[in-house]
């Protein structure tokens, strides 16, 4: 995708706490993204994606490392760089005190627009987030979805060029995160950029033009979500479930697949050819099985291991 970049990272360095007990949060990272295009940071808990943020913003001051925010050195010139930059964070932090018209005539001060500027965006924004019956509805009033509705629409009164979405979608409802997607997705129609962290394979997948996935504050991968996939993990996965599935993968499936992966009571077998996985399940007791093609989520495990991250 051509255009020019609109944020561009070169060897980011962040760490906290001194001596033995100093720890790297980001460690050497770069990346750039394009105009129009929507860029996914993926990763476990604790790799990073929430400080790189916050730097990328100038809310912290990284350690080492070159940030240009929409053609501004950040952090010394994080302030007017944030002006053409809208942001949706983890948690809703909209002000219970105001209405939903209230809460985005407010926001769009800190921006320096006027009152007669913003209400004049206020029903478009409105319209966006599916909240004009809302516009005078207390935000105690709201759902969970709507709530982050607000929230998305509240990061744009100020026409960002620029979106940074940390995880906008965690905690919704099926149908609510369908109707984000599809509020992104004109977003990027329009031009509009977006930098998006989530723990969603199929949301990245859906949305993510590029994006990279990092762990322990390092880029491991970066690529489009199909390249990737096609260029770390066989083509074809067949998940093996059941009281029999683990001795059954040892006994008949390590033969037959390229690769085997077991988490709990779930054999993972990836293959280029799942047919002889396949005839061999035909007859064999005791086990499920389902068989699709490797997706995001496959190569995100591969990459950052399957154990738990706090």
């Amino acid at each position: 995708m051509a255009g020019q970049g609109i944020l561009s990272v070169t060897d980011l360095r962040k760490s906290y706490g001194n001596g033995a007990a100093k720890h790297a949060v980001v460690n050497g990272l770069s990346f750039s993204l394009r105009r129009g295009e929507c860029y996914g940071l993926l990763g476990p808990n604790g790799a990073g994606k929430t400080t790189t943020l916050r730097l990328c913003l100038g809310l912290t001051a990284p350690d080492s490392g070159d940030i240009t925010l929409v053609g501004k050195r950040i952090p010394a010139e994080a302030r007017p760089a944030r002006l053409r930059v809208g942001v949706v964070p983890q948690g809703d932090n909209l002000d219970p005190d105001f209405t939903v018209a209230e809460n985005l005539l407010v926001f769009g001060r800190y921006f320096g627009m006027s009152d007669v500027d913003i209400e004049r965006r206020i029903p478009r924004l409105l319209e966006f987030a599916n909240l004009t019956g809302k516009k005078d509805a207390r935000i105690g009033e709201l759902s969970g979805g709507m709530k982050r509705r607000l929230t998305l629409a509240r990061a744009l009164v100020n026409d960002p060029d620029l979106i940074f979405m940390d995880e906008p979608t965690t905690g919704l409802d099926p149908q609510a995160r369908h109707m984000i997607w599809d509020r992104l997705k004109s977003l990027l129609s329009e031009g509009k950029t977006i930098l998006l962290t989530t723990h969603f394979m199929d949301e990245a997948e859906r949305l993510c033009d590029r994006l990279a996935v990092i762990d322990h504050g390092q880029m491991i991968a970066e690529g489009a979500p199909r390249d990737l996939i096609r260029q770390h993990i066989e083509a074809e996965v067949v998940e093996v479930y059941g009281d029999q599935a683990v001795a059954w993968g040892e006994a008949e499936g390590r033969g037959r697949a390229a690769r085997l992966e077991v988490s709990g009571e779930t054999v993972f077998c990836y293959t280029n050819d799942a047919q002889p996985l396949l005839d061999a399940l035909h007859t064999a007791r005791g086990v499920r099985y389902l068989h699709r093609p490797a997706n995001l989520e496959d190569l995100f495990l591969k990459l950052t291991g399957r154990e738990m991250r706090d």
